[in-house]
Formats: structure tokens, C-alpha cells, sequence
């Protein structure tokens, strides 16, 4: 008896400790998401973690350094999809859902449509690109201290943390 109790009072621990491991709003970076459908009819839906600067600068060597791949976000892949063929930046995408890398630079940030979305955010594959696109950033005013993206009716995506703001079109292909 006494071993069946102690049993179940260790499967009891486990299930509590497996429930909290995957209460993924726990985590230094939690996730987030947004969803929006554009004035044309799109509708996009990109899920990421939300990382913070924590007193770090961006684009220095060893955080978001410039002109390298950065996993737009933390944790898990982050992932865009839309639901129709799309123009992003005036280029073609079908409709699908992908991984979101992107190549910060001094002048201009490569934003990288991926066929691989469901993997940890380290995890990439160059030869599973099917997009990259440039997009410029402007500086804001608006600090933001976790990374945070944003949708708009007019199919603006904005990816906003620190004093970044790089925004980027998405419209109906048509």
C-alpha cells in the first residue's frame, strides 16, 4: 500500500513539473502573437518570442550583431503566415506559413522567408529559403525594451525593440 501511494505521489510530481515546464508565458522571453486582415483581404498571423535588451546594446558583437542571421525573436522559430499569395516588399510569397529570420545591417535589414517554421529559433537551413527581402529602418523615439512586432490594416509589419523600427509591406498578389 504504502508503495502504491508513494507512487502515485510520484507521478503526481511529475505531471505538476511537466505542466509548468510548458507554461511557455513563464519563460524570460514569453511568447506573443498578432493577427490582423489587411484592407485587401489578407489575413496574417506571425507568432514569436519577445526577448528584452536588459541594459544590452542592439547590434553589438555578441547581441543581434549586424550582418548576421538573427532568429527575429527568441525561443522558437518565430513564423508568418498568410492565407492568400502575397507581395512582400513588391515580391512574390504564397500563401503559407514560414520561419522569419532576418540579417540586421547599418543601412538596411534582410528579412528571410524560410520553408522550415516549426523548430527552435537556432535551427536554420539556408537551403529552405524562399524569400529575402530588404526593408529600411528608421530610428524611433519610442524605446521599446522587448522586442515586439506589429500588423496594421494597410499590411504594415513592424518589428519594433530598442530604438529599431523596421517596417515592411505585405499586400494581396492579385
Amino acid at each position: 500500500m504504502k508503495a502504491c501511494v508513494l507512487a502515485l505521489l510520484f507521478v503526481a510530481t511529475l505531471s505538476v513539473s511537466s505542466f509548468a515546464q510548458q507554461d511557455k508565458s513563464q519563460r524570460a522571453s514569453p511568447p506573443d502573437s498578432v493577427k490582423v486582415t489587411t484592407n485587401d483581404g489578407v489575413t496574417i498571423e506571425i507568432h514569436y518570442s519577445k526577448p528584452s535588451l536588459n541594459g544590452r546594446q542592439l547590434g553589438s558583437e555578441k547581441f543581434v550583431p549586424l550582418g548576421k542571421r538573427w532568429r527575429t525573436g527568441a525561443n522558437e522559430t518565430t513564423t508568418f503566415e498568410v492565407d492568400k499569395d502575397v507581395l512582400i516588399q513588391g515580391q512574390s510569397l504564397p500563401a503559407g506559413k514560414y520561419g522569419l529570420n532576418s540579417i540586421p545591417g547599418q543601412e538596411n535589414m534582410t528579412l528571410i522567408f524560410n520553408k522550415k517554421w516549426d523548430q527552435w529559433g537556432t535551427q536554420y537551413d539556408e537551403s529552405e529559403d524562399i524569400l529575402q527581402v530588404t526593408a529600411t529602418p528608421t530610428s524611433s523615439n519610442d524605446s521599446k525594451e522587448q522586442f515586439t512586432i506589429t500588423t496594421d490594416k494597410a499590411g504594415v509589419v513592424t518589428l519594433l525593440w530598442g530604438n529599431w523600427s523596421v517596417p515592411f509591406t505585405v499586400k494581396a498578389a492579385n
